[in-house]
């Protein structure tokens, strides 16, 4: 077997997939799609300012391509008067140097100045609107704009004979820009006064390339600082130093933030340390890259919990030398490429990458239309690449089961597979191993997975709760097989006939006469529908009013769902709905799939079905992005398909509760009460089902807050989210001990 990343491949347009190189092209949807999704990038992205102001700032990618998008803060209110004559003003300017012409402008007034460099000159930074240039002899000049539009020069004055200027830190100010010099193999930092041109030494002794931060009251240097007002000779105040960067100085607090190290299972923040006390305090919680001063004396950071929550917040000083933060641009997430796809009960679950070489399964929840409500959900914990057999589009192959779990195939060190069921929470990983290779999942439903192994055995795999790992509970020849609620469905002994087995009981159900003129090839089962195909016929039965109902074979894969099938013409790409619910099949075209075609094995993987009551899903041909179709077919009434009831042993209790689960056919909201032997209700349960299980949670408490004993009647209303046929009710016991 080998490893196979096609699917998520088939979004980079005109790009070379593996060793697949066909053009891809957009999906062409005939049923405009209700819902498109993008699976983002848990990575929360770094950014870079490629300008901030007064009046908002520009932000663009750290690797320094790609767009830049404006953010502007809302209510700023432009100055009345704004130009060189006024050095305050000049925390909104924008400035672009070309040849010896530097042009300004302001950006929320739109003044615009413009300074010649003269002859002898080279430019070495801006601030507002001073520029400073170096001439011949190293001598320093603060360059301006005059009234009447010449350039005015001021020398620098101050600046140490013989000192060698390395580098102009920018901070937080617009009065003053920073100088770091070496002089007899000493390095120092000191201030311009841009009002002046006069220099002057704060720190002496700092290392090479040493960190600059500085606002118009504070300079910090190499983890030294000192007041911008101090008394000459004044020497700097030492902190201790942090491996972590000097990131701004805002208001009397000196910003550290990108620590070299943070714990295990902890985020970097970003720390403000009092430079009058020394205390540090968090100022944002998971903080990282995306952090630095801004003119006017403030900060920008990105901070967030996760890649759909990442922000830039705004730092502005306080009157008492504090700091306030304000939330002022949301960053977009990266998309993730799209390894496997699944619906199942109103939910679609995509397979996607993580930071590091892990994947993740995530979820959007659906509408009953098929639209997305919400953002991503993560799903399962970090999984390991998957193992799937040549020509597989989709790597794990993925088999949503409707009860909020889902199955999919991993390979051992021995070459080994286990069917694998994540879903219920996101750290736990139920492991069903097989002791076979070069397998499939076929089908599965609630508890129940069934799996096709390459020796030529057939399983059923069986996880009960989510609290155990998988048991395989029946092992036969492989045949063509379903598996839905309790019932497993294999050919009968008779042409055409399909019985289906009772996996609790292990008895025979019912056997039913499909009108197949052959053995079937492929079974599949969804409430009351039989589909069956042979060779280059497919039809199904509906067990309800027993009727054989023909539908299209076609040479691509095909999916069962509530009263309709799904088809792939692998020749034309085009994804196909037959519509036979009301006993007579029709077809219709949903979308034209993108043409990059890599999947030549048994299983879909660029589109997804929902068996319980639901939709379609597919690739769109767009990175990372998945779009969700109606399928315009009314689902069945809502059924139980299976059920655990079964009360629990020296219990419940608060850390043991009774967790019944009712596995239904399509979504709903629920009512669950329990009585006692007066008929009086001592506790009343509500919610909704985690795809189209109902689970629920009982501690033995009764509404009052307290413990009761004894032998309970639990009753289950059920009432359908699409409003589709009436509600559903069942009834039982379960005993407190």
């Amino acid at each position: 077997m080998t490893r196979s990343r096609r699917l998520g491949l088939v979004a980079l347009s005109g790009a070379v997939a593996l060793t697949c190189a066909l053009p891809i092209t957009p999906a062409q949807a005939a049923d405009s799609p209700v819902g498109t999704v993008r699976l983002s990038a848990e990575k929360r992205q770094e950014i870079r300012y490629v300008w901030a102001g007064a009046s908002g700032f520009r932000w663009g990618p750290v690797s320094g391509g790609g767009s830049t998008t404006w953010v502007d803060y809302p209510g700023f209110v432009p100055p009345a008067h704004a130009g060189p004559d006024d050095l305050a003003t000049g925390t909104d300017v924008i400035t672009t140097v070309s040849g010896a012409t530097i042009t300004q402008k302001h950006r929320s007034t739109g003044v615009t100045a413009t300074i010649t460099i003269p002859a002898g000159q080279t430019y070495q930074g801006a601030v507002g609107w001073s520029a400073l240039t170096r001439d011949t002899t190293g001598a320093l000049h603060v360059l301006r704009t005059a009234s009447d539009g010449s350039t005015t020069d001021l020398p620098v004055a101050g600046l140490p004979a013989g000192a060698q200027p390395t580098a102009y830190p920018l901070g937080g100010s617009v009065r003053r820009i920073a100088v770091v010099y070496q002089l007899d193999g000493t390095r120092s930092v000191g201030l311009i006064d841009l009002v002046d041109g006069t220099f002057r030494t704060y720190v002496t002794g700092v290392i090479e390339n040493p960190e600059v931060v500085y606002n118009d009251s504070w300079l910090v240097a190499d983890w030294k600082s000192i007041r911008v007002d101090a008394e000459p000779g004044t020497p700097p105040t030492a902190h201790p130093r942090l491996a972590a960067d000097l990131e701004a100085v805002v208001g009397d607090r000196l910003l550290i933030g990108n620590p070299e190290f943070v714990l295990g299972g902890t985020d970097a923040a970003l720390t403000a340390r009092s430079l009058v006390t020394g205390a540090d305090t968090t100022l944002l919680s998971s903080s990282f890259g995306g952090i630095g001063p801004t003119l006017d004396g403030g900060a920008l950071a990105t901070a967030g919990p996760s890649s759909l929550d990442w922000n830039v917040h705004r730092i502005t000083p306080t009157e008492d030398g504090g700091t306030a933060t304000e939330k002022v641009a949301q960053i977009p997430a990266m998309a993730a490429g799209v390894h496997g796809l699944a619906v199942a009960g109103g939910e679609l679950l995509i397979y996607g990458s993580t930071p590091g070489p892990s994947y993740r399964i995530n979820s959007f929840q659906l509408d009953t239309s098929g639209r997305p409500i919400g953002q991503q959900t993560p799903r399962s914990p970090a999984l390991s690449g998957s193992t799937c057999l040549p020509g597989d589009a989709a790597c794990p192959q993925l088999e949503a089961l409707g009860d909020g779990r889902v199955s999919h195939l991993w390979t051992d060190a021995e070459g080994q597979e286990s069917v694998l069921n994540v879903g219920l929470d996101t750290t736990t990983i139920r492991n069903g191993p097989t002791g076979d290779a070069a397998g499939r999942i076929p089908g599965g439903s609630g508890r129940y997975v069934l799996y096709n192994g390459g020796s030529g055995t057939q399983k059923v795999v069986d996880f009960p709760s989510g609290k155990t790992n998988g048991e395989t509970v029946l092992t036969r020849p492989r045949t063509a097989a379903a598996v839905w609620g309790q019932v497993l469905w294999t050919p009968g002994t008779t042409q055409g006939s399909v019985v289906g087995k009772h996996l609790k009981t292990g008895q025979t159900v019912t056997t039913v006469a499909s009108g197949a003129p052959c053995t079937p090839t492929d079974i599949q089962a969804v409430n009351t529908w039989l589909y069956w195909a042979c060779g280059g016929t497919a039809g199904v039965y509906d067990r309800a009013t027993n009727r054989k109902i023909t539908v299209p074979a076609d040479n691509g894969p095909a999916r069962l769902a509530d009263g309709y099938l799904l088809r792939e013409n692998r020749t034309t790409h085009e994804l196909l709905l037959t519509d036979f619910h009301t006993g007579t099949a029709t077809t219709r075209t949903l979308v034209k799939l993108p043409t990059g075609d890599w999947n030549t094995g048994g299983s879909n993987g660029r589109w997804a079905v929902d068996r319980f009551g639901g939709h379609i899903a597919y690739l769109n041909g767009t990175f990372g992005e998945v779009s969700i179709v109606g399928s315009g077919v009314p689902a069945s009434a809502l059924a139980q398909m299976e059920a655990q009831t079964d009360a629990v042993p020296f219990g419940p209790t608060k850390s043991s509760p009774w967790q019944p689960v009712w596995q239904l056919s399509k979504p709903a909201t629920w009512t669950l009460t329990l009585s006692n032997s007066s008929g009086t209700t001592v506790r009343t349960l509500t919610g909704s089902t985690k795809g189209a299980a109902v689970r629920a949670a009982w501690d033995g408490y009764g509404e009052d807050g307290r413990r009761i004993s004894g032998t309970y009647t639990w009753k289950l209303i059920a009432q359908p989210r699409d409003d589709e046929g009436p509600a559903l009710t069942a009834t039982g016991t379960t005993t407190v001990n």
